[in-house]
């Protein structure tokens, strides 16, 4: 069953992609489930990480610990996504 607020975390989850590593909004319209991120995405690097979650956790009001923080969480959109949907129920 997908949460009521899926679609809302994925919509920021795609916005911070754009305003934070400066993607087109076309080419984070076009990511899925399966879309690597870490490690595949040139744009997403160590350095990017801290602002990308910082960004994430201060437009859905949430708290991501630094123990959260892995290369799974990371690896694909859908496993982003599906993390954040964990949080903000």
């Amino acid at each position: 069953m997908i949460p009521e607020y899926h679609e809302t975390v994925e919509q920021t989850v795609r916005a911070v992609l754009v305003d934070t590593l400066g993607l087109s909004p076309e080419r984070a319209a076009a990511f899925h489930a399966e879309t690597a991120l870490f490690g595949s995405l040139p744009e997403l690097d160590s350095m990017a990480v801290a602002g990308l979650l910082t960004e994430i956790e201060d437009r859905l009001g949430i708290v991501i610990e630094d123990d959260e923080v892995d290369g799974d969480m990371l690896a694909t959109f859908g496993a982003l996504v599906t993390f954040l949907d964990s949080k903000v129920q």
